[in-house]
């Protein structure tokens, strides 16, 4: 790999590290509550936000095109709130629908747009691999507030704490690595450690994402694949051998 290739890789590298940060206690959360599908929803509500800001023709890359997305999950963090406070037999279903009417909604606004394929397309998979230094600014601090929120009330978030927070999240990482990048890493690793003792479980989790994300995007640069796409298989695989050297469930 050449050193204009390895230049690349450093930022988007940094940008992975940084949804990291924050996704892997967030996914063990969504784990424990059993609202596996809350990622794809508040992220596909957030890339919503960012549609919509294009419509009204924003600078896609000013604050008021972050301040979009995080405006529309924010409702949708308030939406699901009430949704599981009044129906939390049928939350997951309720959560299922929000993703399909966000999505759906995103195609219909760029249904005239020329180029709406493309810019719902990066919406999903991500363009990690042209990351700059200057997107990690504010991501970073969002970064630093969100693990300090964690790490101050220690799994101890309302319900509506916990929606805000994990949208406030997810709307920084979906513009940075795309949909698919967000319920990969908020996900995956959780279920390769869920048999593994406490201490040893947050540790292993971030080490396979982390080495995911450096695999898919070595590989991405050498052979000229999608970043996102094989940044997922990567993660997905790593996760299936850590889960497989772990320890074994009792089944009796």
């Amino acid at each position: 790999m050449s050193g204009f290739d390895f230049m690349i890789v450093v930022p988007a590298f940094l940008a992975g590290l940084l949804v990291l940060a924050t996704h892997i206690p967030l996914g063990a959360q969504v784990l424990k509550r059993g609202i596996v599908f809350i990622d794809l929803a508040i992220a596909q509500i957030a890339a919503l936000g960012v549609i919509i800001a294009g419509v009204g023709e924003l600078d896609p890359h000013g604050w008021a095109v972050q301040g979009a997305a995080a405006v529309a999950a924010g409702l949708g963090a308030l939406l699901l709130t009430w949704t599981e406070k009044r129906w939390p037999e049928v939350q997951e279903a309720q959560i299922g629908v929000m993703f399909i009417l966000a999505a759906t909604a995103g195609l219909l606004l760029v249904a005239h747009n020329p180029h709406g394929g493309e810019h719902l397309q990066d919406l999903l998979a991500g363009q990690i691999l042209w990351v700059s230094y200057d997107q990690l600014l504010l991501p970073a601090i969002g970064a630093a507030v969100i693990l300090a929120v964690l790490w101050i009330f220690r799994g101890r978030l309302s319900r509506l704490g916990f929606y805000l927070v994990f949208a406030l999240a997810v709307t920084m990482s979906v513009q940075l690595v795309g949909v698919y990048l967000v319920f990969a890493s908020l996900i995956v690793p959780g279920l390769a450690v869920r048999h593994y003792g406490d201490r040893l479980r947050l540790p292993l989790a971030y080490l396979t994402g982390v080495g995911g994300y450096a695999a898919g995007l070595v590989l991405s640069t050498i052979y000229d694949l999608p970043s996102g796409a094989l940044i997922v298989w990567c993660v997905t695989l790593l996760a299936i051998a850590v889960y497989a050297a772990g320890p074994k469930r009792n089944k009796f």
